[in-house]
């Protein structure tokens, strides 16, 4: 009896002590269990952390190098291709007008000239004009070989040979793979902007004339000719529709009073309009002399190019022009740099060191509150107080 009674208590502690057994194991393995649960998590965490990690890195480049990335553009003034211009072409080559200047064009990343003839062999000449124009399809693969990559044609001279003429210069620029703005077969084309991507910076340009001999050359909804900005509400709201689909906005515009140095009144009110609108750069032309430059809200305008190929008037003032360079961020700043020509007759000639002295000195006395280095940056000046 005694003896069972021993039995049933070390059956009981034997019981106990599997119990416990089990207890204490399954407490083990859930500590191991929920350890490797920790290690797993701690790696994936780690693993997914440093994955994510790779494409930050480039984003924080990417965003410096929002701020870093440039695209390099260069503008050149008014370009004819016909009259003493074209008998030079003929004896010299279509080529001969970009002898000196097409080293710049074929750096950069975008060149844009204001084209200021048709280009056809047909068209009927438009009466009651001093100057009429056409220059032969035959000389435009050149300008294209020479790196010219984009032209105006909201300009006084692109329908001199009537709309067949216009539509004509569409045809030659497209079969040689010229982009245009400033016209087109109806006004959507005419105001619509070029878009052009360079080194991921997206730009719009376009082009504005307020300077038509009449109201027949403005573009319609069926029929072509010319964007015009007498009255910039269109103008002003193409650009503001293109200032959210690209980085860089840019306006070559055809404006004031030919053979003034300084920028009419028209001038200054049309290119506030544009940089109000969203534009960051305004280029001009028509006046067949240089004008200043002058920066609106940080925004740079250059009232006027001049002639860059063309014929040979009596003003001297005529003879001088420019390559005018211009690096651009993404964020729509844009820094300047003029190079001094002479417009000889049908070619862009580099001046000498002296020359292009008098130039830039002569520049920055037509430009407001610039100043231009030897090198020909353009800047604004610093503050007399700061």
């Amino acid at each position: 009896m005694h003896q069972t009674r021993i039995d049933r208590l070390k059956a009981k502690r034997r019981r106990k002590r599997k119990l416990l057994t089990i207890v204490l194991r399954t407490i083990l393995f859930t500590f191991v269990l929920l350890g490797a649960c920790l290690v797993f998590y701690l790696l994936h965490n780690f693993w997914n952390h440093s994955q994510e990690k790779q494409p930050d890195q480039p984003a924080e480049q990417a965003g410096e190098n929002k701020q870093a990335a440039t695209v390099n553009l260069t503008f050149v003034g008014d370009v004819i291709l016909t009259g003493h211009v074209e008998t030079r072409l003929k004896e010299n080559g279509y080529d001969f007008p970009y002898v000196h200047v097409h080293p710049y064009f074929q750096q950069d990343d975008f060149t844009v000239a204001n084209l200021e003839t048709p280009v056809t062999k047909n068209g009927t000449p438009a009466s009651n004009k001093e100057f009429v124009y056409k220059s032969p399809p035959e000389a435009i693969p050149a300008m294209k070989e020479a790196g010219i990559d984009l032209v105006n044609l909201a300009n006084n001279h692109s329908m001199d040979q009537g709309e067949s003429g216009l539509l004509d210069t569409f045809q030659v620029l497209e079969d040689n793979g010229l982009e245009y703005v400033g016209a087109g077969p109806d006004a959507k084309r005419a105001y619509a902007p070029a878009y052009v991507e360079r080194n991921g910076i997206r730009m719009a340009f376009f082009g504005f004339s307020r300077v038509v001999p009449n109201v027949s050359w403005y573009a319609g909804k069926n029929k072509p000719g010319i964007a015009v900005s007498y009255d910039p509400a269109k103008a002003v709201e193409a650009i503001q529709l293109a200032r959210g689909q690209a980085d860089l906005v840019i306006v070559i515009a055809h404006w004031g009073k030919e053979r003034e140095d300084y920028p009419v009144d028209h001038q200054m009110e049309l290119s506030r309009a544009y940089i109000d609108a969203g534009a960051d750069l305004v280029i001009g032309g028509h006046p067949h002399v240089l004008q200043g430059f002058e920066q609106y809200n940080e925004k740079w305008i250059a009232y006027s190019l001049g002639n860059f190929i063309f014929t040979r008037s009596n003003d001297p003032k005529t003879w001088e022009t420019m390559v005018l360079q211009a690096s651009c961020t993404k964020t729509g700043d844009c820094q300047l740099k003029m190079l001094p020509h002479h417009a000889e007759l049908g070619q862009a000639v580099p001046m000498n060191e002296e020359n292009s002295q008098a130039l830039r000195q002569r520049m920055e006395s037509l430009s407001k509150d610039v100043q231009i280095l030897p090198d020909g940056s353009v800047q604004r000046k610093a503050d007399p107080e700061n």
